[in-house]
């Protein structure tokens, strides 16, 4: 059964449970990357699944884009090839394109999330 770990930090994440069991991904729900962070060193994701949150400056420390450049970085080194569904608000979706250049998403979707979308991303 593929893994997909569920990465939820924003609050207008949808319950996405009964598509991943639908399609016959175990879920792994994590609340902060921290904890991502640490079970990926255990057992590599064949998905993630993000919201993608943009750092404006400060949050960060100036040196990444999001929320999510730490993980991905570290995926690229423990599960290379995990694909990954970034989630975004409409008002930050122009910022996924820098880290889409520098590391590779398999899709980036827009809230509200179209289920049948992603099942097709998942299932493709």
């Amino acid at each position: 059964m593929p893994t997909l770990y569920s990465i939820i930090e924003s609050p207008v994440h949808p319950n996405l449970s009964p598509l991943y069991e639908r399609l016959g991904l175990k879920e792994q729900k994590f609340s902060s990357m921290r904890k991502a962070l640490a079970q990926l060193k255990q057992q590599a994701p064949d998905v993630v699944i993000a919201d993608f949150i943009y750092g404006y400056g400060n949050n960060y420390a100036g040196v990444n884009i999001s929320n999510l450049d730490v993980f991905l970085y570290s995926l690229q080194r423990y599960a290379p090839q995990t694909k990954v569904v970034v989630l975004v608000e409409k008002t930050e979706r122009q910022y996924v394109d820098k880290l889409n250049s520098i590391i590779p998403l398999h899709a980036i979707m827009v809230y509200p999330v179209d289920e049948t979308a992603l099942a097709r991303i998942l299932t493709s």
